[in-house]
């Protein structure tokens, strides 16, 4: 395989530094460069592509039986993506599933941590040098002998009549004099998804915070294998139901990668279009939640309330509040009918006004302003050891799109507005939504007046047996990676989606130090991380 011209010297020093890496073609992966390594030197790739600049942005293992192995012994394979300059590298290894033992990439990468430990949950890998060893993903709803995914154990698994309660994670304890925990959590008051939060106070100051997540474990990645690609990309739009488009895009984008399909233009133009009104849809509730916070009701239900009539032309459109099932391998389910053309310019210019409207009024608020300005700051170096994408990372200075920086049909003919800011406070958090809206609305202008005819799909075939593909899309969160391997009989053998918020849910321990504990429900609303979507 030629390598990718940004990637060929990080390959040439690699060889130079020592190590065994080998340049391989993977039918579907491509324009992704694949490279694969001695299980050894796994620890020291993670140096030397930190050392390169590169950015850890997605882990997962494989079980594959005897595939890899001459022998017959049964291996997993661990993969690891990298991205730099908009170009990602895809680096795999393999290791015996008697002895899986593989160096880790966490004292390279923070953002390999949390990942690590969901494969080492899942599949039995013990990472040599992680500085957490901790269970992430399994709590108790498993032995310690049992491994969900690998390949000989069911679906259904194995429950007991009752799961034990998980009271046995060890947090950080509180000490010193003063010093208290408040325990938040896995069920809250709200509506919210189920997670624990930590927090160590001395008087109202946030001395520390941990997180344990993993209360919404649905076997996504289980349940995948042996679906066909239709099966595989409604499972996909139920990752995280906020972010059905973009989750189904990226796992149809896999797919129609590894079978070497092409949809025809009008359907990327109308995911696209799908895309972009998820995208404004989500900023706008986020924004008056982030109000609602601090007590401005008034911006909570003004933006409500322009929500509510987004998502109900969503529904007349495309016959779906939150547009899911409507992308499907080869195109989308659904067509764009002429009489939707003008009421939805129409709603883009009405709403363009009414946000920037209500957005002046926001600013123009002393009271909340003040507890926006500086409360929550994550360091641009803290968003970028964490791998920090979407509003997260480009409110600390993090200047990154897939779909201006890696672009995919039809954004690789559009022009994609940057929205940047550097204090990485809430404030900023939320005025990078308030502009990625207004960026969006140009977009669906621009989508609505270029959408080309013709058909809204291709026939799909299944691909050859071991063929692979990787979607990459800009979700509203941020980028989110899909993977999937296709088995002999044309069905999934293996499906991972990464959603930003295995990036942005660290990012919240960190940017809450030294801020008072009422501002937790603020900060965590700026980052608003998806329980769902980090936890498979």
């Amino acid at each position: 395989m030629t390598p990718n011209p940004l990637f060929a010297p990080f390959l040439d020093h690699l060889a130079q530094a020592g190590l065994h890496v080998e340049s391989v073609a993977v039918h579907g992966l491509a324009p992704t460069q694949v490279l694969t390594l001695p299980a050894e030197e796994w620890g020291r790739l993670g140096q030397e592509a930190k050392g390169w600049g590169c950015r850890w942005a997605a882990g997962w293992g494989e079980d594959m039986g005897a595939e890899m192995d001459p022998q017959g012994g049964k291996t997993i394979r661990i993969h690891a993506c990298f991205e730099k300059g908009g170009a990602y590298l895809l680096a795999r290894t393999t290791i015996p599933r008697t002895h899986p033992i593989l160096p880790s990439h966490t004292p390279s990468y923070p953002a390999a941590d949390r990942p690590e430990r969901h494969t080492q949950d899942l599949f039995g890998v013990a990472f040599t040098d992680h500085p957490d060893a901790r269970r992430w993903t399994r709590h108790q709803a498993w032995k310690s002998s049992e491994y969900p995914l690998r390949r000989d154990f069911p679906a259904a698994g194995h429950p007991p009549a009752a799961t034990s309660a998980d009271y046995q994670y060890k947090f950080l304890a509180a000490q010193g004099g003063g010093v208290y925990e408040i325990p938040v959590g896995p069920v809250h008051a709200g509506i919210i998804e189920p997670g624990h939060f930590r927090f160590q106070a001395v008087g109202e100051t946030v001395l520390h915070l941990e997180e344990h997540l993993g209360y919404t474990h649905k076997g996504i990645e289980k349940i995948a294998e042996g679906r066909d690609a239709q099966g595989l990309a409604r499972l996909a739009g139920r990752v995280s139901g906020d972010s059905t488009v973009a989750h189904a895009w990226a796992a149809c984008m896999a797919m129609e990668r590894a079978a070497e399909l092409t949809p025809p233009p009008r359907a990327t133009w109308l995911r696209a279009l799908m895309c972009e009104r998820e995208r404004v849809a989500n900023h706008l509730g986020d924004i008056g939640a982030i109000a609602n916070d601090v007590g401005f009701a008034f911006s909570f239900y003004q933006f409500g309330r322009l929500r509510e009539s987004w998502q109900r032309a969503s529904f007349d459109a495309f016959g779906h509040r939150f547009m899911m099932d409507r992308i499907v391998p080869g195109g989308v389910a659904v067509d764009l009918e002429p009489q939707f053309m003008a009421p939805l310019r129409e709603e883009v210019t009405a709403l363009r006004k009414q946000v920037n409207k209500l957005m002046a009024m926001v600013y123009d608020s002393p009271s909340l302003t003040n507890r926006l300005l500086g409360a929550g700051v994550l360091a641009p170096e803290q968003a970028a050891a964490l791998g920090c994408m979407g509003y997260v990372g480009r409110a600390s200075s993090l200047d990154f799109d897939v779909r201006r920086n890696a672009p995919y049909p039809p954004y690789d003919q559009l022009q994609v507005k940057g929205v940047l800011h550097h204090t990485g406070d809430v404030n900023a958090r939320m005025r990078v939504r308030h502009e990625e809206i207004i960026a969006s609305l140009d977009l669906i202008e621009a989508l609505l007046a270029g959408l080309p005819g013709g058909p809204v799909g291709s026939e799909w075939q299944a691909p050859i047996a071991g063929s692979e593909g990787l979607g990459i899309v800009e979700g509203w969160r941020g980028e989110i990676i899909s993977y999937a391997r296709f088995g002999d009989d044309g069905r999934i053998a293996r499906f991972f989606p990464r959603d930003p918020s295995w990036t942005t849910w660290p990012a919240l321990e960190v940017l809450i130090h030294d801020n008072i504990v009422p501002d937790f429900p603020v900060c965590n609303k700026s980052v608003n991380g998806s329980y769902s979507g980090q936890d498979l």
